[in-house]
């Protein structure tokens, strides 16, 4: 190749670089507390974070930090992302008792009938209130809830009786609660910890969807899995959340790139993925030889929660919040405005 052909080409290459420099405008960090190849940070963040960075044509780079890379603790996520040590984070709402109350209505035991309506009934409710109160601090990018939660255990449980004398991780303080009323011993730590106290026979069993246990290994520490006909035992609220001054220093362009894949139609896709990713871990379970207990009569169950909604309901009073009102609201959009809630996402 001769000296002219090959400055035309440097020249060439220099001015591309020098193009998708100027292209980039903002690199965004987001972090969570699951390993990258779990089905949340693979099936559904990653999902996110393609739309926005093509919705802005490669204006804005996401990197993605798994398994709280950045550092801190999964409980620590939430100040991370309001103090801007983090741009955007993914996490359990739960992991901080009580700081965000209303979003408690969904975590309720048996409140939830279809996890996509609840999905869709959180955001809207969130709009409603939750935006310039709770999360003030923050700009709300998805909430959603994940699939029934079902208790995995090394001893079979059919009875809340059961339960009495078992060490048992919960994954919210509503969920502890209930596990209490029951005679559990609630233990609580985040998702990431469990397989290590299941193996080390700190706890006896956990509360989990089905979609993480594979992931956690979860079938191979415990064969037993107790799941409930109707509605689900509980449901754990999550939020993706952005450093606020982060997302006002962006571009009307850039912020038009990150509404569009954000909202309502993300948080019902995110539940919905959730969801499909129960069905096949519960498959595999029953192929490894693990037993499903399935409780068709909730009633024993039900009767245990109903001390939780009113200690809830109590709380929320504490809080000068009207706990009775936002069950009614999340149930009346449940069953009405959020019914068959779907997503073009």
């Amino acid at each position: 190749m001769n000296l002219t052909k090959t400055l035309a080409l440097g020249a060439a290459a220099s001015a591309l670089m020098a193009t998708g420099a100027m292209a980039q405008e903002v690199t965004l960090k987001l972090h969570q507390f699951l390993p990258a190849q779990a089905n949340v940070p693979k099936l559904i963040l990653d999902v996110w974070a393609d739309k926005v960075e093509a919705s802005s044509e490669g204006r804005i780079k996401i990197d993605r930090f798994p398994s709280m890379q950045l550092g801190g603790r999964p409980p620590e996520l939430i100040d991370r992302a309001i103090d801007g040590v983090d741009d955007i984070v993914w996490t359990v709402v739960g992991y901080t008792p009580g700081r965000f109350p209303s979003t408690e209505v969904f975590e309720l035991p048996f409140m939830v009938a279809n996890p996509d309506d609840a999905s869709c009934a959180y955001w809207t409710m969130f709009e409603e209130g939750m935006a310039d109160t709770e999360f003030k601090d923050l700009e709300i990018l998805g909430t959603w809830v994940h699939g029934p939660g079902v208790i995995h255990t090394a001893d079979p449980v059919e009875e809340p009786a059961d339960l009495e004398g078992m060490k048992i991780r919960g994954g919210s303080r509503l969920v502890n609660d209930l596990l209490s009323a029951a005679g559990a011993t609630p233990v609580g730590m985040p998702a990431p910890a469990i397989s290590e106290s299941l193996s080390k026979g700190v706890i006896d069993g956990t509360t989990l969807p089905w979609e993480v246990a594979p992931a956690l290994k979860i079938p191979e520490l415990v064969e037993n899995h107790t799941e409930f006909e109707g509605n689900a035992l509980y449901t754990l609220t999550f939020v993706l959340a952005m450093n606020k001054a982060k997302y006002d220093a962006l571009s009307d362009a850039n912020k038009a790139a990150v509404v569009a894949n954000s909202g309502m139609s993300f948080s019902v896709f995110a539940t919905k993925v959730m969801q499909q990713e129960d069905a096949r871990a519960r498959a595999r379970a029953i192929d490894d030889g693990n037993t499903i207990i399935t409780i068709s009569d909730t009633s024993g169950w039900q009767n245990i929660a109903s001390s939780v909604y009113q200690s809830w309901i109590d709380d929320m009073a504490e809080k000068r919040l009207d706990g009775q009102a936002m069950i009614d609201r999340a149930q009346a959009l449940m069953a009405g405005d959020c019914l068959g809630a779907d997503s073009d996402y």
